[in-house]
């Protein structure tokens, strides 16, 4: 099985930054796209950023040029980068991670518990 969980939510005022991180642990073969998404009260998961094995990022319109993606394979965690964040940013982020536990096996998808992000003043 594969574990994931992030770190790094919190309260912080509008402006600011925070970092997160999704560790992945478990049997872990490789991961070939990390993703981070969010939910706010009342709204569907949208995606935020997403990060093939390739480092190819691809990011919201909403979060272009203030989010950064990035992962560690060696470590098997991702991250993210949250600069210049806005009240419309708090929400629950979520980690997922398309990988597998074998050379052999299916490609599956998870999920971490996620993490709460509020931007206030």
């Amino acid at each position: 099985q594969v574990q994931l969980v992030e770190s790094g939510g919190g309260l912080v005022q509008p402006g600011g930054s925070l970092r997160l991180s999704c560790a992945g642990s478990g049997s872990i073969f490789s991961i070939i796209a990390i993703g981070w998404y969010r939910q706010a009260p009342g709204k569907e998961r949208e995606l935020v950023a997403s990060v093939t094995s390739g480092g190819i990022p691809n990011y919201a319109d909403s979060v272009k040029g203030r989010f950064t993606i990035s992962r560690d394979d060696a470590k098997n965690t991702g991250y993210l980068q949250m600069n210049s964040l806005k009240p419309e940013d708090t929400a629950v982020y979520y980690c997922n991670a398309r990988a597998r536990t074998g050379r052999w096996t299916t490609w599956q998808d998870y999920w971490g518990q996620g993490t709460q992000v509020t931007v206030s003043s």
